[in-house]
Formats: C-alpha cells, sequence, structure tokens
C-alpha cells in the first residue's frame, strides 16, 4: 500500500512538472572507460570525466589507431622507460595540458627530466614514487606495484572516485606477489601482458588470474612485434579452464570496456 501511494505522488510531481526523467538523468553516474590502444598503452576515462593515460606510446606504435592530437590525458603513469611504454610524446602531452600529472618510479625521473618534464609535472615533487607508494590525484588513488622485469619497472594499482579497482600489470613476468595483491585489492579489472619474449606467456597470464583473483581481464602487450605471440587465443583458452570465474575481454587496438 506504501508502495502504491508513493507511486501516485510520483506520478503526480511528473503531471505538474515538479521532477522529470530528463533531469533524473543528469544525476545518474557515467560508466568508467578503458580503451586499449594497442601494446600496453591504455587510457582510462573516469565517471567524472578525468584521462589517466597509461604507457603512452603513441607516435610509431604500429598498433595504435590514433594521434597523439586526440587525446589530452589528466594523468599519465609510466610502467618503466623502455621506448614502447614511456614514448616520445609525454612532453607534447604536458604543454597541452600545463596540469597534466606524470606517475613514473623514481629511478625515471631523470629520463623524463632529459624530456624537459620538471618536477610540477612529476608527482611528488618531482620524487617520483617507489614501491608500495601511493598517490591520490584528482580523486584518484594511485599504488604502485613491483613488477618483473628491469629494476625501476612498475605496475600499478588505480582506484577510481567510485571504487573501481584497475591492475595495470605492466611488463611482467608472473611472481608469487601477485597473491598478495589479489587479497589486498578487490580488482575489477586486470590488464595482463600475455606476448611473451619479455613478458609473461600465455600459460603464466592465465595463471596468475588464479592469484589476482579479478572480475575481468584484457590481455595486453601481444601482437605488436613478430617476436611477440601474435593473439590471444591461446590466452583465452587457457585462462577459461585455470580460471573460469575470470571473464575475459578481448579487445581490437581502438576497442572499449565500461565499468
Amino acid at each position: 500500500m506504501k508502495k502504491f501511494r508513493l507511486a501516485i505522488i510520483f506520478t503526480l510531481l511528473l503531471t505538474f512538472g515538479l521532477v522529470s526523467f530528463a533531469n533524473a538523468a543528469v544525476v545518474n553516474k557515467q560508466d568508467n572507460n578503458v580503451q586499449w590502444l594497442g601494446h600496453s598503452a591504455t587510457l582510462i576515462t573516469t565517471e567524472k570525466g578525468l584521462d589517466v593515460f597509461i604507457d603512452p606510446w603513441i607516435t610509431d606504435n604500429p598498433k595504435c589507431p590514433v594521434t597523439k592530437e586526440n587525446i589530452n590525458p589528466d594523468l599519465i603513469l609510466v610502467t618503466h622507460n623502455h621506448f614502447d611504454h614511456m614514448g616520445t610524446d609525454v612532453p607534447y602531452f604536458v604543454e597541452k595540458n600545463p596540469n597534466c600529472i606524470v606517475v613514473v618510479h623514481n629511478d625515471v625521473v631523470s629520463a623524463l627530466n632529459e624530456m624537459g618534464i620538471t618536477e610540477k609535472n612529476i608527482v611528488s615533487y618531482g620524487m617520483g614514487l617507489n614501491y608500495g607508494g601511493q598517490a591520490e590525484l584528482e580523486g584518484i588513488k594511485i599504488t604502485m606495484v613491483q613488477a618483473i622485469h628491469n629494476p625501476s619497472a612498475a605496475g600499478y594499482i588505480i582506484e577510481l572516485e567510485d571504487g573501481t579497482t584497475i591492475y595495470h600489470a605492466g611488463d611482467t613476468g608472473i611472481f608469487a606477489g601477485m597473491e598478495l595483491l589479489g587479497n589486498l585489492y578487490d580488482i575489477d579489472l586486470a590488464l595482463l601482458p600475455t606476448g611473451s619474449t619479455f613478458v609473461m606467456n600465455p600459460f603464466q597470464a592465465a595463471h596468475s588470474l588464479k592469484l589476482l583473483k579479478p572480475k575481468k581481464v584484457i590481455p595486453i602487450h601481444y601482437g605488436t612485434f613478430e617476436v611477440l605471440v601474435q593473439d590471444a587465443t591461446e590466452f583465452v583458452k587457457l585462462s577459461k579452464k585455470i580460471a573460469p570465474n575470470v571473464k575475459i575481454e578481448v579487445l581490437k587496438p581502438g576497442g572499449s570496456l565500461r565499468l
């Protein structure tokens, strides 16, 4: 009976224009959007419209379907300073958006300085982060975690404004600490390299899902060069057997996933 009375009141409000579906739609939250731009490059657009760009290799990236002019990041996260992750476009993005903050490992700060990026645009007053360090920028919590690759390689746990948690592994092999990450964080989406040679192969990447326990996964870092695994077929096949509860989202470069 109470629900019936509420329905009548709401109908009357609609009738006299005191409330409308149009106005109600304005306050509905927007989805978070994750766009894979080939290799490791990933653009996250949050529900509040902030752009977080991870591994901003655009120019000379053979798999990237957009140009740097199409992107205007508020935050840039670099997993390490190899050419296929840091790229050469960071100065362009900082000039385009003078308030852009770049998050890097402390040992990579000097490489940014050589590109002309000063402490104003580098996290932690120009000092960078190290493993376990966290920065809260524009309401987004960014935690640097280890990656098994070169000495200053990192991954990131990214907690968006609404609590959605994304793990971008950067370049890494499988490591036991992934289980700890899976216990510490309720990971909604993991982006994992699957291309072998320099990173996890499909077998290791599939087993890492058992450790991380994400709800969804996007395979990345494959198919860019001949030396890498060329597609996600084996990863998908193995993951369905090893971690059947994880939803696998295979994207084409430029493809998006809404969270």
